[in-house]
């Protein structure tokens, strides 16, 4: 199986479990890893036989940014089911980066792999 990637896609969301976070939206980054049989486009260069990672973008873009999950973990695992069951994804490997949460931490998060 081949792999489509979306690396460094940040978006903004109310994520967090403290009363101050509730109030304010923080960037989350997306790093995605999608399992695809991206052949037939590599043979007809036609888009409609790929994994379209534009089209998944922006549907993971709408979703965060109206989701307001407390935990990272719950995030994650809501954006892979939405990759896994609206596109032809097999596998899916997702690191979600929620920066400098944690004081001298250049980025804390999850990184989660799911398939159907």
């Amino acid at each position: 199986m081949d792999k489509v990637f979306i690396q460094g896609l940040k978006i903004d969301t109310v994520i967090g479990i403290y009363d101050w976070e509730r109030e304010i939206r923080q960037d989350v980054t997306l790093d995605l890893e999608m399992a695809a049989d991206i052949k037939a486009a590599s043979l007809t260069d036609h888009i409609d036989q790929t994994l379209d990672y534009k089209s998944v973008a922006k549907r993971l873009i709408q979703f965060v940014k109206d989701s307001e999950f407390q935990l990272v973990e719950t995030l994650a695992e809501k954006i892979t089911e939405i990759v896994l069951n609206e596109f032809e994804v097999e596998w899916v490997k997702l690191t979600l980066n929620k920066g400098e949460a944690v004081s001298g931490a250049s980025g804390v998060g999850v990184i989660i792999e799911r398939s159907k």
